[in-house]
């Protein structure tokens, strides 16, 4: 593996957190199923998950990217505002976030559930036709293994946190849901920050 490719990964699972941390359906989704199915609903979730992220890949991948690879810059400069304002957003809610929401009717299934609560919840789309399909172009860039190796980061950001969510609950450790969660969102939102700016500057014609 390639410095190149292990750096994608890193840089996709860490900025995949601030997908995977924001409290939403899918978390909801998670922590219903395992109150009643045990730890491994979390991957299951997930997995259902995925599969409208493997979509959302092959569309940005065959037609997307195609239209947009030749604004680098402008893309890096979107990008970075977009990774700006959800950090300075997680940031503003880590102060009341608990990690438990109301209930928005989710399904049973594990895996419809995953598939379903990211099609209906709009920070997701929002997400990935700003912050994500910025990276992933980027990515694209380089080739279809960092493409595949971004995907891969993001995936084991879900799937790590979502499955850490299944163990706490099925085990009754609530402790990092209602306490280490906010300071975990935190370091996120500041991180987010941080690689805004970066992708901001980095965009800048004298750099």
């Amino acid at each position: 593996m390639t410095p190149g490719i292990s750096e994608t990964i890193l840089l996709s699972f860490f900025i995949g957190l601030s997908g995977a941390l924001a409290p939403g359906p899918t978390l909801v989704a998670t922590i219903q199923a395992s109150l009643c199915g045990g730890w491994s609903m979390g991957p299951k979730v997930t997995a259902g998950h995925m599969l409208i992220e493997s979509l959302l890949f092959l569309l940005i991948l065959t037609g997307v990217s195609a239209a947009l690879i030749g604004f680098s810059r402008e893309i890096a400069v979107i990008g970075g505002i977009s990774l700006i304002v959800f950090g300075i957003m997680t940031l503003k809610g880590s102060g009341g976030a608990s990690g438990v929401e109301k209930n928005h009717g989710v399904v049973s299934n594990p895996y419809i559930a995953g598939f379903l609560t990211g099609v209906s919840n709009p920070y997701f789309w929002i997400w990935w036709f700003t912050i994500g399909g910025v990276l992933l172009l980027s990515a694209l860039e380089d080739g279809l293994s960092f493409g595949v190796a971004f995907m891969a980061g993001h995936w084991c950001a879900d799937l790590g946190w979502l499955t850490l969510v299944s163990l706490g609950i099925d085990r009754g450790r609530n402790v990092l849901l209602f306490g280490g969660y906010r300071y975990v969102l935190i370091v996120c939102g500041a991180a987010m920050t941080l690689f805004g700016l970066s992708f901001i500057v980095s965009s800048l014609p004298w750099v």
